[in-house]
């Protein structure tokens, strides 16, 4: 017997408590149908671990493997530059040289971010997944290749590409976890980006170190090193279901998302997801992708995407970035030998990728909202620290200890929030039509954010001194006053009910006839009707999704 909202009269706010109280009932007395659905399935496992390491594990992977070498790549582009001209570069050549190679990066994650909206709507979540992994490829060889070549531009160039496979793969990503995960593990499952982003950091370090591939012979295999975790992906990767949700709802072929959400759940019957998601349909009024000008217009989702391009700025603005400028230095001041330093910088690698692993183990039970406060508000305080102990770190002796023990504090809070629930966030606050749109803006935020950054650092930097961290601690500080205040918790909710969430401070009315959801209640034989609103019957509406 199928029912919807409108013929009983009911409104969204009734049907929502009668579901909520539902669910709470299913989950105290143990409904055999809930416990089947928490579990983890060796698919939903696989497809996380395989989407990351092409793509998240590059990112961080790319961000760490230019230090150790740094040395070299400059003197290759110096002996190129003799080569050609029959003249050393000056100093000035070499620098605003490496300057591009680094800085291009960010500039290539900016065109990768644009362009992945119209990718996702073409080719899917998946298959931009797949096709990225050729951006991935070239590079690797254009940076290996580059020093037998004698040829510093294929450097440059594999940068600008390996900055687009990132930019593509930070938005592609986290929007392929968050639609193949049940809602009650969505936060933990799309983790699995952040916990990947710190792996790679750390391998770039390890790989890095004299004994292994950062010395003057070997440092074009360090970024030949790229091409593996992409090669892999192209292998599993095509085995595994595409976004069960972008198949019914954006390709309309409900045999094929009816056999992934299968696969990804581990149970044969999906009944209630395909009518949640074709629920959601309804609700959208005609779903088609949007595109990012009509998400700017659209004032239903108005604070969903100023959230998002505030938790994106303060990813970047928050001065983590800025902290490996400064962790050498301090290892120096306190004493340690020039030839430990490498070792002891492993620390802040390892550090990071187990507060990764630690914030995706408690994001279910604490949620999104509160390890993002605690993250920023903690970065806050140790950036305030900080700068307290490097003022007096020339005239006490162990005054450098307790900076670096800072250095530390601001990895492991970072890493307990701001460094992936934003990615989690930006697929969670949008239903279907609005995300991939979204997901492009929040991307062109994040990399613009990351450039701006890299750009004007050294000139804080020079003009504040140790009080540099002061700018980053203010940052923080009003990212998390912000989203103390705006921010509603997403943990364990549908896509729906977090847009609605939002209504009331949009100034938009939920029970719209365009933009109510009908929902689908099976009434078990022998129900009562119900009455003033009040359910006499046993309505069942949970699912997975």
């Amino acid at each position: 017997m199928v029912l919807d909202r409108r013929k009983h009269g009911l409104r969204y706010s009734e049907m929502e408590q009668v579901e909520r109280s539902q669910r709470a009932e299913n989950r105290s007395t143990g409904n055999p149908g809930d416990s089947e659905e928490k579990h983890l399935t060796t698919c939903l496992v696989t497809a996380a671990l395989f989407g990351c390491l092409g793509s998240s594990y590059l990112y961080g992977y790319s961000l760490s493997v230019v230090n150790a070498p740094a040395v070299y790549i400059k003197a290759f582009y110096n002996q190129t530059w003799m080569e050609r001209y029959g003249e050393p570069a000056g100093l000035e050549v070499l620098t605003l040289l490496w300057s591009i190679t680094v800085s291009i990066f960010a500039i290539g994650g900016l065109v990768g971010a644009l362009g992945v909206s119209l990718l996702i709507k073409i080719l899917g979540r998946k298959g931009t997944l797949l096709l990225n992994n050729s951006f991935a490829i070239l590079a690797a060889l254009l940076l290996a290749l580059g020093e037998r070549a004698q040829a510093f531009e294929m450097l440059i160039v594999g940068r600008f590409l390996i900055g687009v496979d990132s930019g593509i793969g930070l938005s592609a990503l986290p929007m392929y976890l968050g639609e193949i995960s049940p809602r009650h593990i969505r936060g933990s499952i799309g983790q699995f980006n952040s916990i990947f982003m710190c792996a790679g950091v750390f391998t770039g370090q390890v790989l890095g170190l004299p004994e292994l591939l950062g010395q003057e012979s070997r440092w074009n295999f360090l970024f030949g090193f790229v091409a593996l975790p992409a090669v892999l992906q192209l292998c599993a990767l095509p085995f595994l279901p595409e976004s069960p949700r972008f198949l019914l709802m954006e390709r309309r072929d409900e045999a094929r998302a009816e056999k992934a959400f299968q696969a990804f759940l581990g149970k044969k019957d999906v009944t209630k997801e395909l009518e949640e998601v074709h629920a959601e349909s309804r609700a959208q009024n005609n779903l088609r992708v949007a595109s990012v000008a009509e998400l700017l217009r659209n004032r239903a989702v108005r604070w969903q995407l100023i959230t998002v391009m505030v938790t994106m700025a303060c990813y970047q603005l928050c001065g983590l970035n800025a902290i490996w400028y400064y962790t050498n230095g301090i290892l120096r001041e306190a004493g340690f030998a020039e030839n430990l330093i490498p070792y002891i910088t492993l620390s802040t690698g390892g550090l990071e990728t187990l507060a990764a692993i630690c914030s995706g183990l408690v994001i279910e039970r604490i949620g999104r909202r509160p390890l993002l406060i605690f993250g920023f508000g903690a970065m806050a305080v140790s950036f305030s620290l900080l700068t307290i102990f490097l003022n007096f770190q020339d005239k006490v002796a162990w005054m450098p200890y307790l900076s670096f023990a800072c250095i530390l504090a601001v990895i492991a809070s970072f890493c307990t929030g701001p460094g992936g629930i934003p990615f989690i966030l930006t697929g969670e606050l949008f239903e279907q039509s609005y995300r991939a749109a979204a997901f492009t803006v929040a991307g062109t935020i994040n990399w613009l954010s990351n450039f701006a950054v890299g750009l004007l650092f050294p000139f804080i930097q020079e003009a504040l001194q140790t009080y540099t961290f002061l700018v980053f601690m203010v940052f923080c500080l009003l990212g998390a006053t912000y989203l103390y205040f705006v921010l509603p918790e997403t943990k364990n909710k549908t896509f729906v009910e977090i847009s609605q969430s939002f209504t009331k401070i949009n100034r938009v009315s939920h029970s719209a006839p365009e933009k109510e959801m009908e929902v689908v209640l099976s009434v078990k034989p022998g129900a009562k009707e119900m009455t003033n609103g009040n359910p006499s019957g046993v309505i069942e509406m949970e699912s997975s999704f």
